[in-house]
């Protein structure tokens, strides 16, 4: 047994079963390994679309996915959804192929610092020194990965690791991820300031916003009157009909505001006070009011489920049931498009158990909202804001949970960063639904060149955030990655493409053409 196979048992001894792999010279040892028939291997033809992926395996797994990149400069093409993952707290193995040992000395031209690109976006990172070691190596890379919240973990295999024989696999056993216990002052603290019948919001995140720790936090909510809030970003939450609701803290400074000013108390769970997305002149970046006062309640690192117990028991208030979100029959709406009209026709046409990917931007800011009462649902944002997660997110989502319906929602300028992701869910016939919000515009940084006080933008600006010249052919587009693709123009068509969409196997995009 070589490096490469030594590594690729470990990883599926270890529970990482799926590799999204871009591969160069470097890696065919470890190509010829994932002959290994416990590993699932899926080709992306771009870096971004394998990281991207694997948050989203992540994301319906609570599992480490691995990747395979390509030395320092596939590593940096993976970086920006490495971002996006390391902010939504998932958890995954970046496998970055090396020159062989002897082959550095001569600085190759694809020599680059893979540690120094590696660390600022890794919670750990390691270089794999011997081919008997790399067993070892390995398991450690996923024990990091698996632990709560998720972690980032960067393994660089050079080429002589990988081919050297490593004999039989000798690794740490399997450690299971760990949850702390929140401390029992701090809940005591908490019962006490809902207990005084001031204003208070408990923003929940990460593992909170679903399962038993949301529907505790639904019993404490109906036990005391506090609201429950999400950041106007969170990594997944289970919502529609039947699940406890969460109120989304607006995206815009004085929207947020003006949400938060009723609040005297802030109780956060797995997350911290809310913060405007950006800097803007003349507006904070903390956006609770004046004499507001924020309370930890559940760390980054600790058992939210076992929090909202303690809570429970602290308030006497064990046998409360939660308020849970009824059903809303939505018309199917019809005709032009407009925020509120795709808002309704998703209303509408979301299957029940599927799951929904947003990025859309200008779209789907005004959206969301209006979905509360679809059917049961998983909804996943962008937790770190670098653009082009959605479609390879979806992507990981789909391979993690292939018999649920997958619907991406981006916009046009987003789409065309990770557009590849197409011919992965096409190649591995994924139950996905892209759906392009085509305004033929950077839609998004139009608001944002007002919000910053720039003043009104003149023929050069516009030309740089207008991306209709020329305009991008959708259906071309998908046609020539194998996917089958329509356009609508009206809100009765968007409904219907997405029903049909939904009954056939396989992806399929839709253009929504605004």
């Amino acid at each position: 047994m070589n490096g490469a196979e030594s590594l690729v048992a470990t990883l599926v001894d270890q529970g990482v079963d799926i590799c999204f792999a871009n591969p160069g010279t470097s890696e065919m040892h470890f190509l010829a390994a994932l002959e290994n028939p416990r590993m699932r291997s899926v080709l992306c033809l771009f870096e971004g679309v394998a990281t991207g992926a694997a948050d989203g395996w992540y994301r319906m797994k609570d599992a480490p996915a691995s990747t395979l990149l390509h030395l320092g400069p596939g590593l940096a093409n993976g970086l920006a959804n490495i971002h996006n993952a390391r902010r939504a707290s998932s958890g995954m193995v970046n496998i970055i192929g090396e020159h062989s040992t002897s082959h550095l000395k001569y600085d190759p031209p694809l020599t680059s610092d893979i540690e120094g690109l590696a660390r600022p976006l890794s919670h750990w990172v390691r270089r794999a020194d011997s081919a008997g070691a790399i067993a070892w190596d390995a398991a450690k890379a996923v024990a990091k990965a698996s632990e709560h919240p998720g972690r980032i973990a960067t393994l660089i295999l050079p080429g002589d690791t990988s081919w050297q024989e490593a004999g039989a696999p000798v690794a740490a056993p399997r450690a299971a991820a760990v949850r702390k216990k929140p401390d029992a002052a701090r809940i005591e603290h908490v019962a006490r300031v809902l207990r005084s019948g001031e204003p208070a919001l408990i923003i929940l995140a990460n593992k909170a916003t679903r399962g038993a720790a949301l529907e505790k936090a639904g019993r404490v909510a109906a036990a005391t009157g506090a609201r429950l809030g999400s950041q106007f970003f969170t990594a997944r939450i289970e919502r529609g009909a039947g699940r406890v609701p969460i109120e989304r803290i607006p995206y815009a400074v004085p929207q947020a505001q003006a949400f938060l000013r009723g609040f005297k108390h802030i109780i956060t769970v797995e997350t911290r006070e809310p913060v405007a997305f950006f800097s803007y002149p003349d507006k904070p970046s903390l956006l609770k009011s004046e004499g507001s006062v924020v309370h930890p309640l559940v760390e980054d690192d600790e058992d939210s489920a076992l929090a909202f117990d303690m809570l429970l028991d602290a308030l006497g208030a064990g046998s409360i049931s939660p308020i849970l979100q009824p059903r809303i029959e939505t018309p199917v709406p019809t005709g032009a498009l407009n925020p509120v009209s795709v808002a309704h026709a998703l209303a509408a046409a979301l299957p029940e158990n599927c799951i929904l990917v947003d990025e859309s931007l200008t779209t789907g800011r005004e959206s969301m909202g209006h979905t509360m009462g679809a059917l049961p649902h998983d909804l996943i944002n962008n937790m770190g804001g670098s653009i082009g997660y959605a479609t390879p997110v979806a992507t990981g989502a789909a391979l993690a949970c292939p018999d649920r319906r997958v619907f991406c929602m981006v916009g046009d300028g987003s789409a065309m960063y990770t557009i590849q992701s197409l011919w992965t869910q096409a190649r591995e016939n994924l139950n996905i639904t892209t759906i392009i919000f085509a305004n033929n515009s950077y839609a998004i940084l139009k608001a944002e060149y007002a919000n910053m006080g720039a003043g009104t933008p003149g023929a050069r600006a516009l030309s740089m955030i207008d991306i209709d010249r020329p305009r991008i052919d959708w259906l071309a587009m998908a046609k020539s990655m194998g996917v089958p693709a329509t356009a609508v123009d009206s809100a009765e068509g968007f409904y219907k493409a997405m029903t049909d969409s939904a009954r056939e196997p396989g992806p399929s995009l839709i253009e929504v053409r605004l």
